[in-house]
């Protein structure tokens, strides 16, 4: 039985597919990285010759267009042919060819990443299983968080009423972003602290605006509040000011979303300055590479927060992941004002929040969605980048 299965998975199509959508003006979030103008994504769509369609999401690296160009003229020509099962040798081919030759391409990763998503969904269909049972993991309830492309620069008020439905929905935990000044950032802190009260699990994220100076001025306010951890406070590459940041105070640093494999991790882990790793599974290598990932993490008792993409492809398979691991984390819940890639992409939802803050894995084969390829056509690519 098996062996017929493993027979039919040879790859027959891959194609990739950029798609966008533009952000109204009165849904638009400024943070640290610029003003949200747009939302895109590339969709990596793999087809067996036996008929299985497995889908995932590469990011789209501020140029979508780029990065489905690469897949669809040399990533797919790479691998054409090769049976859709074996994905550590295929993740190995396109490391080989196009990482490990050519430099820690990001354009590369990106590609790989959702590639390796649709390899996965595949391997899930063909068997049965959704991905956390194939994976090792069970149905349980996994902690999350409001965070995606929200909650930004804006009156505290204004952040407040944004935040209240969020709470009402179930949430026990938001992320606020920081970056803009010192004032305005503690402003916004100390606003949502006092509303929401001590219950309510605060992080933040400064999008890699911060230098040394403002952590330093800040810390004190994060300290007092009981934030829960600085993410981002710096570029993926300013290893020296990570370093640094470490000593200044006791909020954890929290990083990850910008860094490719599982090399930079390790680099990460051994400089001792990040307690909360966010690989993406659209970014950082794919479900292959971020399960090492976290592997690599858990031998030092490092907890995985997975940063959540574009669209409800990432969000579904991450949940997957969490559920997995013995250190999984927080749900990275994309609360963005009418995301359609979350919402409209695929014919069902990525997931449910429940009144205790919690979701749990889609029971469905593989990542357990399927793509409207309608949607797909109605979308096309905006070139340009998501952010002014």
């Amino acid at each position: 039985m098996l062996n017929e299965i493993n027979s039919g998975l040879i790859i027959h199509e891959i194609k990739a597919i950029p798609i966008s959508f533009p952000i109204a003006k009165n849904n638009r979030v400024q943070l640290g990285i610029g003003n949200s103008i747009k939302n895109d994504a590339v969709i990596i769509k793999v087809t067996t010759k036996n008929g299985i369609t497995g889908w995932g999401e590469a990011h789209h690296g501020r140029c979508p267009g780029a990065i489905a160009h690469l897949v669809n003229t040399t990533i797919k020509l790479l691998i054409e042919n090769k049976n859709a099962n074996d994905i550590v040798d295929i993740w190995q081919k396109i490391y080989h060819n196009q990482l490990a030759s050519h430099g820690m391409g990001t354009a590369a990763c990106l590609a790989l990443s959702g590639l390796d998503l649709a390899l996965w969904d595949i391997r899930g269909k063909a068997i049965g299983l959704p991905l956390y049972k194939l994976l090792g993991g069970n149905k349980k309830e996994v902690p999350s968080y409001a965070g995606g492309i929200a909650l930004g620069y804006q009156e505290p008020d204004q952040l407040v009423e944004e935040a209240k439905p969020l709470i009402d929905s179930g949430f026990k935990a938001l992320k606020l972003r920081l970056g803009q000044n010192l004032k305005a950032d503690a402003s916004r802190l100390e606003t949502v602290r006092d509303y929401f009260g001590d219950d309510i699990t605060l992080m933040s994220d400064a999008n890699t605006a911060y230098t040394l100076e403002d952590v330093r001025n800040i810390m004190p306010i994060l300290e007092r509040l009981n934030i829960s951890w600085l993410e981002e406070p710096f570029p993926p590459h300013d290893y020296r000011s990570y370093r640094e940041a470490k000593h200044i105070g006791h909020v954890p640093l929290a990083a990850g979303e910008n860094h490719y494999t599982r090399f930079e991790f390790n680099r990460l882990i051994e400089d001792k300055v990040v307690s909360h790793l966010q690989p993406d599974l659209s970014k950082s290598g794919g479900l292959t590479e971020v399960m090492r990932i976290a592997n690599l993490a858990s031998s030092w008792k490092i907890p995985i927060h997975p940063h959540t993409s574009k669209t409800a492809l990432n969000m579904a398979a991450s949940i997957h992941l969490l559920s997995s691991i013995d250190n999984g984390g927080f749900f990275e819940a994309d609360v963005s004002k009418n995301n359609l890639f979350r919402d409209y992409l695929t014919k069902e939802k990525p997931y449910q929040i429940n009144d205790k803050g919690m979701v749990t894995a889609l029971d469905k084969p593989g990542i357990g969605l399927e793509v409207d390829e309608t949607f797909l056509t109605e979308h096309p690519v905006i070139e340009g980048s998501s952010y002014v």
